[in-house]
Protein backbone atom coordinates (compact mmCIF):
# COMPACT_ATOMS: atom_id res chain seq x y z
CA UNK A 1 0.00 0.00 0.00
CA UNK A 2 1.18 3.53 -0.70
CA UNK A 3 2.51 5.55 2.24
CA UNK A 4 -0.37 8.00 2.05
CA UNK A 5 -3.74 7.38 0.42
CA UNK A 6 -6.58 9.48 -0.92
CA UNK A 7 -10.05 9.42 0.55
CA UNK A 8 -12.80 9.44 -2.04
CA UNK A 9 -16.38 10.38 -1.15
CA UNK A 10 -18.99 9.30 -3.70
CA UNK A 11 -22.08 11.40 -3.08
CA UNK A 12 -25.73 10.94 -3.99
CA UNK A 13 -29.19 12.14 -2.95
CA UNK A 14 -30.22 9.15 -0.87
CA UNK A 15 -33.52 7.30 -0.61
CA UNK A 16 -35.58 5.45 2.01
CA UNK A 17 -34.40 1.86 2.23
CA UNK A 18 -37.70 0.54 3.60
CA UNK A 19 -41.28 1.85 3.64
CA UNK A 20 -40.86 2.66 7.33
CA UNK A 21 -38.05 5.08 6.43
CA UNK A 22 -40.21 7.22 4.12
CA UNK A 23 -41.50 9.64 6.74
CA UNK A 24 -38.05 10.40 8.17
CA UNK A 25 -36.66 10.81 4.67
CA UNK A 26 -39.47 13.15 3.66
CA UNK A 27 -38.97 15.15 6.86
CA UNK A 28 -35.28 15.53 6.07
CA UNK A 29 -36.03 16.79 2.56
CA UNK A 30 -38.40 19.31 4.12
CA UNK A 31 -35.60 20.57 6.39
CA UNK A 32 -37.01 19.03 9.52
CA UNK A 33 -40.69 19.81 8.89
CA UNK A 34 -42.73 16.58 9.06
CA UNK A 35 -45.05 16.02 6.09
CA UNK A 36 -48.78 16.17 6.53
CA UNK A 37 -50.72 12.91 6.57
CA UNK A 38 -51.86 13.58 3.00
CA UNK A 39 -48.34 14.36 1.77
CA UNK A 40 -46.91 11.23 3.35
CA UNK A 41 -49.70 9.08 1.91
CA UNK A 42 -49.11 10.47 -1.57
CA UNK A 43 -45.36 9.85 -1.49
CA UNK A 44 -45.86 6.37 -0.03
CA UNK A 45 -48.30 5.56 -2.83
CA UNK A 46 -45.70 6.59 -5.40
CA UNK A 47 -43.16 4.24 -3.86
CA UNK A 48 -45.76 1.47 -3.74
CA UNK A 49 -46.36 1.98 -7.46
CA UNK A 50 -42.70 1.16 -8.19
CA UNK A 51 -42.53 -1.82 -5.84
CA UNK A 52 -42.48 -0.35 -2.33
CA UNK A 53 -39.08 1.32 -2.32
CA UNK A 54 -36.66 2.74 -4.85
CA UNK A 55 -33.66 0.71 -6.07
CA UNK A 56 -31.52 3.84 -5.69
CA UNK A 57 -29.69 2.71 -2.54
CA UNK A 58 -28.58 -0.52 -4.18
CA UNK A 59 -27.61 1.26 -7.39
CA UNK A 60 -25.61 3.93 -5.55
CA UNK A 61 -23.66 1.19 -3.79
CA UNK A 62 -22.99 -0.50 -7.14
CA UNK A 63 -21.84 2.79 -8.66
CA UNK A 64 -19.47 3.47 -5.78
CA UNK A 65 -18.12 -0.07 -5.95
CA UNK A 66 -17.49 0.29 -9.69
CA UNK A 67 -15.63 3.58 -9.18
CA UNK A 68 -13.58 2.01 -6.37
CA UNK A 69 -12.71 -0.96 -8.57
CA UNK A 70 -11.56 1.31 -11.39
CA UNK A 71 -9.45 3.39 -9.00
CA UNK A 72 -7.83 0.22 -7.68
CA UNK A 73 -6.90 -0.69 -11.26
CA UNK A 74 -5.48 2.78 -11.90
CA UNK A 75 -3.31 2.82 -8.76
CA UNK A 76 -3.59 -0.17 -6.43
CA UNK A 77 -3.85 0.63 -2.74
CA UNK A 78 -4.03 4.37 -3.29
CA UNK A 79 -7.75 5.06 -2.73
CA UNK A 80 -10.24 4.57 0.09
CA UNK A 81 -13.84 5.04 -1.11
CA UNK A 82 -16.95 5.76 0.94
CA UNK A 83 -20.54 6.77 0.17
CA UNK A 84 -22.07 10.01 1.46
CA UNK A 85 -25.76 10.85 1.08
CA UNK A 86 -27.59 14.17 1.28
CA UNK A 87 -30.88 12.99 2.77
CA UNK A 88 -30.14 9.53 4.21
CA UNK A 89 -27.43 7.64 6.05
CA UNK A 90 -24.50 7.48 5.75
CA UNK A 91 -24.40 11.28 5.58
CA UNK A 92 -21.82 13.18 3.55
CA UNK A 93 -20.10 14.29 6.75
CA UNK A 94 -19.97 10.71 8.02
CA UNK A 95 -18.46 9.53 4.75
CA UNK A 96 -15.66 12.08 5.00
CA UNK A 97 -15.03 10.93 8.57
CA UNK A 98 -14.87 7.32 7.43
CA UNK A 99 -11.94 7.92 5.07
CA UNK A 100 -10.24 10.76 6.97
CA UNK A 101 -7.77 8.74 9.02
CA UNK A 102 -4.09 9.35 9.70
CA UNK A 103 -3.04 7.67 6.47
CA UNK A 104 -5.12 9.99 4.23
CA UNK A 105 -3.43 12.99 2.65
CA UNK A 106 -6.45 14.53 0.92
CA UNK A 107 -10.13 14.03 0.12
CA UNK A 108 -11.68 14.00 -3.35
CA UNK A 109 -15.44 14.18 -3.87
CA UNK A 110 -17.59 13.18 -6.82
CA UNK A 111 -21.36 13.56 -7.05
CA UNK A 112 -23.43 11.04 -8.99
CA UNK A 113 -25.13 13.81 -10.97
CA UNK A 114 -23.60 15.42 -14.05
CA UNK A 115 -24.93 18.99 -13.96
CA UNK A 116 -23.58 21.58 -11.57
CA UNK A 117 -25.86 23.86 -9.59
CA UNK A 118 -25.10 25.66 -6.38
CA UNK A 119 -28.33 24.15 -5.01
CA UNK A 120 -27.23 20.61 -5.81
CA UNK A 121 -23.62 19.68 -6.53
CA UNK A 122 -22.44 22.92 -4.95
CA UNK A 123 -24.08 21.93 -1.65
CA UNK A 124 -22.69 18.39 -1.76
CA UNK A 125 -19.15 19.57 -2.37
CA UNK A 126 -19.51 22.36 0.17
CA UNK A 127 -20.53 19.95 2.91
CA UNK A 128 -17.73 17.53 2.09
CA UNK A 129 -15.16 20.30 1.81
CA UNK A 130 -16.14 21.86 5.13
CA UNK A 131 -15.87 18.52 6.92
CA UNK A 132 -12.50 17.80 5.30
CA UNK A 133 -11.26 21.22 6.42
CA UNK A 134 -12.32 20.44 9.99
CA UNK A 135 -10.07 17.38 9.74
CA UNK A 136 -7.21 19.48 8.40
CA UNK A 137 -7.33 17.82 4.99
CA UNK A 138 -7.31 19.48 1.56
CA UNK A 139 -10.39 18.79 -0.56
CA UNK A 140 -11.10 18.83 -4.28
CA UNK A 141 -14.35 17.94 -6.03
CA UNK A 142 -15.52 17.04 -9.50
CA UNK A 143 -17.72 20.06 -10.19
CA UNK A 144 -19.36 18.88 -13.40
CA UNK A 145 -19.31 16.06 -15.89
CA UNK A 146 -22.11 17.33 -18.12
CA UNK A 147 -20.18 16.70 -21.35
CA UNK A 148 -18.12 13.72 -20.23
CA UNK A 149 -17.53 11.75 -23.47
CA UNK A 150 -18.50 8.42 -21.90
CA UNK A 151 -21.81 9.92 -20.77
CA UNK A 152 -22.51 11.41 -24.20
CA UNK A 153 -21.60 8.13 -25.94
CA UNK A 154 -23.90 6.13 -23.65
CA UNK A 155 -26.89 8.41 -24.12
CA UNK A 156 -26.44 9.00 -27.86
CA UNK A 157 -26.17 5.28 -28.57
CA UNK A 158 -29.40 4.58 -26.68
CA UNK A 159 -31.22 7.49 -28.33
CA UNK A 160 -30.23 6.16 -31.75
CA UNK A 161 -31.31 2.60 -30.97
CA UNK A 162 -34.70 3.64 -29.64
CA UNK A 163 -35.47 6.10 -32.41
CA UNK A 164 -35.05 3.22 -34.84
CA UNK A 165 -38.10 1.54 -33.30
CA UNK A 166 -40.33 4.62 -33.06
CA UNK A 167 -42.47 6.62 -35.53
CA UNK A 168 -40.55 8.96 -37.81
CA UNK A 169 -42.30 11.98 -36.32
CA UNK A 170 -40.83 11.48 -32.84
CA UNK A 171 -39.42 14.25 -30.65
CA UNK A 172 -36.53 13.61 -28.28
CA UNK A 173 -36.91 15.52 -25.01
CA UNK A 174 -33.94 15.82 -22.64
CA UNK A 175 -34.89 16.26 -19.00
CA UNK A 176 -33.37 17.03 -15.62
CA UNK A 177 -34.78 17.74 -12.18
CA UNK A 178 -36.31 21.18 -12.03
CA UNK A 179 -35.08 23.73 -9.50
CA UNK A 180 -36.71 26.90 -8.17
CA UNK A 181 -36.63 29.69 -10.74
CA UNK A 182 -34.68 31.89 -8.34
CA UNK A 183 -31.52 30.03 -9.36
CA UNK A 184 -31.81 31.80 -12.70
CA UNK A 185 -31.70 35.17 -10.98
CA UNK A 186 -28.20 34.49 -9.65
CA UNK A 187 -26.90 33.14 -12.95
CA UNK A 188 -26.70 29.51 -11.88
CA UNK A 189 -25.11 27.45 -14.65
CA UNK A 190 -27.45 24.46 -14.22
CA UNK A 191 -29.77 25.19 -17.19
CA UNK A 192 -26.79 25.81 -19.47
CA UNK A 193 -25.21 22.53 -18.42
CA UNK A 194 -28.37 20.60 -19.22
CA UNK A 195 -28.47 22.20 -22.66
CA UNK A 196 -24.79 21.38 -23.19
CA UNK A 197 -25.49 17.70 -22.52
CA UNK A 198 -28.57 17.73 -24.74
CA UNK A 199 -26.75 19.47 -27.57
CA UNK A 200 -23.80 17.06 -27.40
CA UNK A 201 -26.06 13.98 -27.40
CA UNK A 202 -28.26 15.36 -30.18
CA UNK A 203 -25.23 16.16 -32.32
CA UNK A 204 -23.76 12.71 -31.77
CA UNK A 205 -27.10 11.07 -32.55
CA UNK A 206 -27.59 13.20 -35.69
CA UNK A 207 -30.71 15.03 -34.52
CA UNK A 208 -31.79 18.28 -36.15
CA UNK A 209 -31.70 21.24 -33.75
CA UNK A 210 -35.06 21.81 -32.04
CA UNK A 211 -37.07 20.22 -34.85
CA UNK A 212 -36.14 16.80 -33.49
CA UNK A 213 -35.22 17.58 -29.91
CA UNK A 214 -35.85 19.96 -27.04
CA UNK A 215 -35.22 20.42 -23.32
CA UNK A 216 -37.78 20.10 -20.53
CA UNK A 217 -37.82 19.85 -16.76
CA UNK A 218 -39.45 17.39 -14.41
CA UNK A 219 -40.21 16.47 -10.81
CA UNK A 220 -40.60 20.05 -9.57
CA UNK A 221 -41.10 20.44 -5.84
CA UNK A 222 -44.55 21.18 -4.53
CA UNK A 223 -43.84 24.61 -3.10
CA UNK A 224 -45.50 27.99 -3.66
CA UNK A 225 -42.53 29.45 -5.51
CA UNK A 226 -42.19 28.97 -9.30
CA UNK A 227 -39.87 26.27 -10.66
CA UNK A 228 -37.95 26.10 -13.94
CA UNK A 229 -40.07 24.98 -16.89
CA UNK A 230 -41.45 23.85 -19.20
CA UNK A 231 -42.50 20.72 -17.36
CA UNK A 232 -42.27 17.44 -19.27
CA UNK A 233 -46.02 16.81 -18.92
CA UNK A 234 -46.82 20.17 -20.52
CA UNK A 235 -44.34 19.43 -23.29
CA UNK A 236 -46.02 16.09 -23.99
CA UNK A 237 -49.38 17.84 -24.26
CA UNK A 238 -47.92 20.40 -26.63
CA UNK A 239 -46.28 17.75 -28.80
CA UNK A 240 -49.64 16.09 -29.31
CA UNK A 241 -51.83 19.16 -29.79
CA UNK A 242 -49.55 21.78 -31.37
CA UNK A 243 -46.74 19.86 -33.06
CA UNK A 244 -48.86 16.83 -34.03
CA UNK A 245 -46.06 14.44 -33.14
CA UNK A 246 -46.52 10.69 -33.18
CA UNK A 247 -43.99 9.81 -30.51
CA UNK A 248 -41.86 11.14 -27.68
CA UNK A 249 -38.54 9.74 -26.53
CA UNK A 250 -37.50 11.08 -23.13
CA UNK A 251 -33.81 11.12 -22.27
CA UNK A 252 -33.55 11.89 -18.53
CA UNK A 253 -29.91 12.93 -18.82
CA UNK A 254 -29.97 14.75 -15.49
CA UNK A 255 -30.38 11.47 -13.61
CA UNK A 256 -27.83 8.68 -13.37
CA UNK A 257 -29.85 5.92 -11.71
CA UNK A 258 -33.28 4.32 -11.70
CA UNK A 259 -35.22 5.90 -8.84
CA UNK A 260 -38.57 7.53 -8.09
CA UNK A 261 -38.17 10.46 -10.50
CA UNK A 262 -37.51 8.03 -13.34
CA UNK A 263 -39.54 4.95 -12.44
CA UNK A 264 -42.64 6.89 -11.38
CA UNK A 265 -42.48 10.43 -12.79
CA UNK A 266 -41.51 9.18 -16.25
CA UNK A 267 -42.35 5.49 -16.57
CA UNK A 268 -45.80 5.86 -15.00
CA UNK A 269 -46.88 9.51 -15.01
CA UNK A 270 -45.29 10.78 -18.24
CA UNK A 271 -45.94 7.53 -20.09
CA UNK A 272 -49.59 7.66 -19.06
CA UNK A 273 -49.91 11.26 -20.23
CA UNK A 274 -48.31 10.42 -23.58
CA UNK A 275 -50.52 7.41 -24.16
CA UNK A 276 -53.66 9.38 -23.34
CA UNK A 277 -52.52 11.91 -25.95
CA UNK A 278 -52.02 9.14 -28.51
CA UNK A 279 -48.20 9.34 -28.49
CA UNK A 280 -45.80 6.42 -28.56
CA UNK A 281 -43.58 6.78 -25.49
CA UNK A 282 -40.11 5.52 -24.68
CA UNK A 283 -37.27 6.67 -22.45
CA UNK A 284 -33.56 5.96 -22.53
CA UNK A 285 -32.08 3.60 -19.97
CA UNK A 286 -30.42 4.98 -16.87
CA UNK A 287 -26.64 4.93 -16.57
CA UNK A 288 -26.69 3.05 -13.26
CA UNK A 289 -23.26 1.38 -12.90
CA UNK A 290 -22.36 1.41 -16.60
CA UNK A 291 -18.66 0.40 -16.70
CA UNK A 292 -17.56 3.06 -19.19
CA UNK A 293 -19.19 5.94 -17.33
CA UNK A 294 -18.00 4.76 -13.91
CA UNK A 295 -14.47 4.36 -15.30
CA UNK A 296 -14.60 7.91 -16.65
CA UNK A 297 -15.62 9.21 -13.21
CA UNK A 298 -12.81 7.25 -11.59
CA UNK A 299 -10.31 8.84 -13.96
CA UNK A 300 -11.67 12.30 -13.11
CA UNK A 301 -11.17 11.52 -9.42
CA UNK A 302 -7.65 10.28 -10.10
CA UNK A 303 -6.81 13.44 -12.06
CA UNK A 304 -7.87 15.62 -9.11
CA UNK A 305 -6.02 13.41 -6.65
CA UNK A 306 -2.76 13.74 -8.56
CA UNK A 307 -3.11 17.48 -9.35
CA UNK A 308 -0.59 19.26 -7.20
Amino acid sequence: MSERCVGVVVMAYGTPRTPSDIEAYYTDIRRGRPPTTEQLAELTARYEAIGGVSPLARITEAQAAAIASCLEEIEPGRYEVSIGLKHATPRIEDAVGTVADDNVERIVGVVLAPHHSQMSIGQYLGRAGSTAAERGLPFAGVESWATEPALIDHLAADVGRRLGTMPSNTKVVFTAHSLPRRVLDVGDRYPDELRATADAVATRAGLGPWSQWSVAWQSAGRTPEPWIGPDILAVIDDLATAEHADGVLVCPCGFTADHLEVLYDLDIEARGRAERQGLVFQRTTSINDDPAVMSALAHRVHALATDR
